[in-house]
């Protein structure tokens, strides 16, 4: 059948007009990744919604995707829920996407679905340790949702009405008549949440603090800066110094990086904000917070060396004001999540906010004190916490305060809100245990564990000498031979205590494995019974000693064309110092490879040359020079002969050592 010219018009012209749409799908959803890749997580939304919606886009999970990334990026996990099920449902190959999926329906209420995500996150086995552990933590946390939602207060926290926008309000600090507060008010807007940037403002306290307007001013013009964010203030006992965060400005290069910066005040004037030297300019550091005394600064920040997001740190002040180095606070406080917003009270009580302690939402409000030297963290209940974030506790008094939250109800992002214990019908303070009246539940912990051949099968290995030393105590806690299956134990241990297990097994190298128990202590809120036991099952591994054998020493990088020892190459190192003490007869070649993408000269140069620098180090950490020789066999000894990927090469350039007498 013949078909008519017009027709034929017709239909290609609509061909046209489909794969012009398909193209300018393409080029929106293009759009979009680039500003996803750059931190615009606000732009990337409009325009990959705008790619969802039409036409041409193939890859529907990845696109999905990378809109739940965006909301949960710029702190939207709610938002985030339907397009992780979305990208989930169409194949995604991404491993963490469960896991993100899981924490976005914790936010929004729905614990058992996040249960469910998170189990089948748990049994892939995701190669992040760090994350694996915090998947498992928060999956006993969903199983034990109600016990947590059975801790009430009485009184209702109260949304300050006037004083909250549609933008964010959080960070409440009181000092003397005035609230000193953080607020998106600023022109710019942040590309990230497309919410205007942030600033430190004040407006004077009402008779009833609920009741306080809206008509705050600028903290400090010298404070204020156009183009940053800027919050979270925290001021010394005397009032004259002022700690506050400082950064995403927008810029490509340095959104990511927030420090903390002093200001100082004089003849009632605050000074230009200068940069704290215990910054990091490679992290995010923010939510500073003095101790009652004024002598200790605490804060928040992901630096490297931290157990898991965002730690809590400390850092001492002394009298002319310099900072000492920062300690992190441990893993009673720390976990594999993010812990933030510290605010100590009158008592000495540590109040922080948390997603990795047991809790509702993503982010908890808890307490921790310390009992005969044992931490103990509490989560304060309900109404303080609900399935958003809150955070940000600043108290008056025992039973008065502030704190910041996302729920639903309020005005805007984040909003502050007021609570005064004096109005409830409890005579419980509002921040205390909820059953004060109730014997303390006790849990005795033990460890116990296995020893085996580190090989395939791992076979069990009896008499080898076990010793369970506690860092700081000459004697060990326990002695004893492994038995006929291999197996040790059990011991006591000690709640927040450090521990090594030191193994040693003729024809064996000797071992050492650190344990412990910070972290480790089970939350109050998850005990049962007046007494339980719990035992730590740990596997021990011990390579056999034969001439010739080699081990590849992981994570030994050198900067590009370059044999400095870096500092996390040292810190391997180290572990090797630890083997050669451990084992004094032994004596090794320490070898560097390179992979092939340079010339086979050059390449051999500068394997010898990381090669020596090694041993140097290792030297110089009072092992004898005599017992180690430096070899560089550039790219002689590749793993993957044909390597393509930068994985493969990275294969190729190891450092390993091998055994040459013992």
């Amino acid at each position: 059948m013949k078909i008519s010219t017009s027709y034929s018009l017709l239909v290609a012209l609509g061909l046209a007009v489909g794969l012009a749409g398909c193209n300018s799908a393409m080029q929106v959803y293009k759009k979009g990744v680039r500003q996803f890749e750059q931190g615009e997580y606000n732009l990337a939304i409009d325009n990959l919604q705008k790619a969802a919606n039409g036409k041409g886009v193939s890859d529907v999970a990845r696109l999905n995707y990378l809109l739940a990334e965006s909301y949960r990026l710029s702190n939207r996990f709610p938002q985030a829920a339907p397009f992780y099920q979305k990208a989930i449902e169409a194949g995604i190959a991404e491993p963490n996407a469960k896991m993100y999926y899981a924490y976005a329906l914790k936010a929004q209420g729905r614990y058992p679905e996040a249960l469910t995500q998170l189990d089948q996150y748990v049994a892939t086995k995701p190669s992040s340790k760090v994350n694996l552990e915090k998947a498992r933590r928060e999956a006993e946390t969903l199983r034990a949702i109600d016990l947590i939602s059975q801790k009430k207060i009485a009184f209702q926290p109260k949304n300050i009405g006037a004083l909250n926008s549609p933008g964010s309000e959080y960070g409440p600090v009181v000092r003397g008549d005035e609230l000193i507060f953080t607020s998106s008010r600023k022109e710019k807007v942040y590309k990230n949440n497309g919410l205007p940037m942030t600033g430190i403002y004040k407006i004077k306290l009402a008779q009833k603090p609920d009741e306080t307007g809206n008509n705050p001013q600028q903290f400090s013009a010298n404070i204020f800066k156009d183009d940053a964010n800027e919050g979270t203030p925290a001021f010394s006992k005397d009032g004259k110094i002022m700690i506050f965060a400082r950064g995403n400005n927008g810029k490509r290069k340095g959104g990511l990086d927030v420090d903390l910066y002093i200001s100082r005040l004089t003849d009632n004037t605050w000074s230009d904000p200068l940069r704290l030297p215990i910054s990091d300019s490679t992290a995010w550091d923010g939510s500073p917070a003095f101790s009652a005394d004024g002598k200790t600064l605490y804060f928040a920040s992901n630096r490297a060396g931290t157990v898991g997001g965002i730690d809590l740190y400390r850092t001492n002040m002394d009298a002319s004001g310099r900072f000492s180095r920062p300690v992190n606070m441990g893993r009673d406080i720390n976990t594999p999540g993010d812990e933030m917003f510290p605010y100590v009270a009158e008592d000495g009580k540590l109040y922080f906010a948390s997603d990795g302690h047991p809790g509702l939402g993503k982010l908890d409000i808890f307490v921790a004190t310390r009992s005969q030297g044992i931490i103990s963290v509490e989560n304060l209940g309900v109404p303080v916490n609900s399935p958003a974030d809150d955070f940000g506790l600043f108290l008056v008094e025992k039973d008065k305060g502030y704190f910041a939250s996302n729920r639903e109800g309020g005005k805007g992002d984040d909003d502050i809100y007021y609570f005064d214990d004096s109005e409830s019908t409890t005579e419980k303070p509002p921040l205390a245990s909820n059953t004060p009246s109730e014997a303390p539940k006790r849990v005795r912990y033990f460890i116990a564990g296995t020893v085996s051949e580190n090989a395939s099968p791992q076979a069990p290995l009896d008499s080898a000498k076990v010793r369970i030393i506690e860092d700081g105590v000459e004697t060990p806690i326990a002695e004893a031979l492994t038995s006929n299956p291999g197996t040790f134990g059990k011991y006591p241990l000690k709640e927040g205590k450090d521990y090594t297990i030191l193994v040693e097994r003729p024809g064996y190298l000797t071992k050492r494995e650190q344990f412990t128990m910070q972290g480790r202590s089970i939350p109050p809120i998850f005990l049962k019974k007046a007494e339980t036991d719990t035992t730590f099952e740990v596997p021990i591994l011990l390579d056999k000693v034969s001439l010739g054998k080699t081990f590849v020493l992981e994570n030994i990088y050198y900067d590009l064309d370059k044999y400095a020892i870096r500092p996390d190459a040292a810190e391997e190192l180290d572990k090797l110092v630890t083997i050669l003490k451990d084992n004094p007869t032994l004596k090794i070649e320490l070898s560097s490879h390179t992979d092939v993408r340079a010339a086979d000269a050059y390449n051999i140069r500068l394997s010898q040359n990381r090669a020596k620098a090694a041993v140097d180090y290792i030297v110089s950490k009072g092992i004898e020079a005599d017992r180690l020789i430096a070899k560089g066999y550039g790219e002689t000894q590749l793993i993957v002969k044909n390597a393509k990927t930068e994985d493969e090469h990275q294969r190729n350039r190891r450092t390993e050592f091998k055994i040459l007498s013992f």
